[in-house]
Parts: structure tokens; sequence; C-alpha cells
């Protein structure tokens, strides 16, 4: 009866839905970051983003859609600033990061009047979500699952290994700019459900989670868009029943199935361990 009622609401399904498609693009998106240790990347793109916002709300279109071109091009910049100029990595993420965060504060403070969904975008809103962002985060969940079925071999081999990628294919570089660019994406388009300040967990929670019962790449994936949604449907749940911001209590309800699975995954091990040794 509860459930019935809940889910009358146009704007509940729209927040499972909002979910479902968060948790394949984090999922997959995730597995490549976790494993090529791009955590630092994705915090890049996630923070030079929010230049698109702010001049998206100066210059009066869409906020996601000014989001999506700066964080692509930050994503594309950072790469050949690594690989064309040979920047440090992490020297060409503090540069970008820091352009897109003063550019979205100066278009903000510009703007005339108050922008009242500018905290949506800081720190996320899934009861929020539209249509037309649960179409785009499915059009990206149906190119991500194709994207990483066709070229899986190669993504494997990049990221595990980019010195033995190139022996495998010539078109390294293409693939590492296509699937930045595709990142750059995924982190733009569920700044909706977690926010700036909280998307990049979305991305990493879940694979490590993944991490913690399986290695194989593949599994992976799979295993973290699970537990992905069941961390987003729960912490969306919390946030219905308790009144509190949806994307901090999904993140928050990530972290605790992360610890809850260490602990479990831990405890089974030292079974294994003392059946081993008798």
């Amino acid at each position: 009866m509860i459930m019935e009622s809940i889910l009358q609401y146009d704007f509940v399904i729209k927040g499972l839905l909002g979910c479902l498609f968060a948790s394949i693009t984090a999922g997959i998106a995730g597995t490549y970051i976790v494993s090529r240790r791009l955590v630092f990347l994705s915090g890049g793109i996630t923070h030079a983003s929010f230049g698109g916002i702010g001049i998206g709300y100066y210059a009066g279109f869409s906020p996601v859609a000014g989001a999506a071109v700066f964080g692509i091009l930050s994503a594309l910049g950072i790469e050949y600033l690594s690989i064309k100029q040979k920047l440090r990595e992490d020297s060409a993420i503090g540069i970008l990061w820091a352009l897109g965060m003063a550019t979205g504060i100066i278009f903000i403070f510009l703007t005339p009047g108050y922008t009242p969904n500018l905290m949506s975008f800081l720190f996320g809103s899934i009861l929020t979500v539209t249509t037309a962002d649960l179409i785009s985060l499915g059009l990206l969940s149906v190119v991500l699952i194709i994207y990483f079925s066709v070229f899986y071999r190669t993504i494997l081999y990049i990221s595990f290994d980019e010195n033995y990628a190139r022996t495998y294919t010539s078109y390294v570089n293409v693939f590492k700019y296509i699937t930045t660019a595709l990142l750059a994406l995924t982190i733009v388009l569920n700044i909706r459900m977690a926010g700036v300040v909280l998307v990049l967990s979305l991305l990493t929670i879940p694979p490590n989670i993944a991490m913690l019962f399986t290695r194989n790449y593949a599994s992976v994936m799979r295993w973290s868009v699970l537990f992905g949604f069941i961390g987003a449907v729960t912490g969306y749940g919390m946030a219905w029943f308790a009144g509190i911001p949806a994307g901090a209590a999904i993140i928050f309800s990530m972290v605790v199935i992360w610890i809850i699975s260490r602990i479990f995954t831990s405890v089974i091990k030292k079974i294994n361990k003392k059946y081993s040794e008798s």
C-alpha cells in the first residue's frame, strides 16, 4: 500500500528511472575511471563543467547544455595538453579545474536576479529530474553499453597497460579522446543526481565495492551497475522519508554499502583462511 501510494507520483517514477540510468552510466564509466586511476581527472572535469553552468545561466540557455560543452572541451583539453604538449596531466587538470570554477563563479555573479536552481547543480536534486534529463541519460546508457561492448578489449588494454594497448591498435589516442569525452558527458548528465560536489563519488564508490568481490573487468562493470542502483534507490528512499537532500543521501547509502561489503569480505577471507589452515 505504501509503495502504491508513492508510485502514483510522476516525479517519483522519474526519480527511479534516474537512479537506473545513473547507475548504468556511472557504473560503466566509473569502472574505467577507477581502473585507469583517473579520479583526479574526473574531479577536474566535474568542476570545470561549472563554467558551462555559469555561462548557461548568464546567456539564458540550458545550464546542462553549457556544462556538457564545457566539460567535453575541458576533458579533451586535458588529454591534448598531456599527450601533445607534454604537460603533466595533474597540472593540466589543475589549470582547467581552476578556469572552469572561476568562469562559472564570474558569470553567475554577472547574471541578473536570483538563480534558484543553482543549489540543485551544486548538491543534486533527483526529485527535479526532467523528462529531457531522463532521455539524455537513457541515450547515454545505450551509447556506453554499445561502445564498451564493441571495443571492450581495446578499452581493457588501455585501462591497465597503455603500452601494450599500442601494440594491439595504433588508435590508442583516438580511443582515449573518445572515452574521455564520454566520461565528461557521464559526469555532466549525472550532476543532476548528486551535484557538482558529490557526483565524483557516484562514479567511484560502486566500482570500489564491486572490486571487493571480483577483479574481472566486465564483472566489475556489471556489479558496479547493480551496487550503484541499490545505493541510489536506498538513498532516494532515505531522502523521501527523512526529507534530506537526495544527492547526499545517495552517496551516504553507497558509503554504507561499501563499509558493509568490506566487513563481509574480510570476515569471509578470515573464515576461508581458518579452514584452509585446519
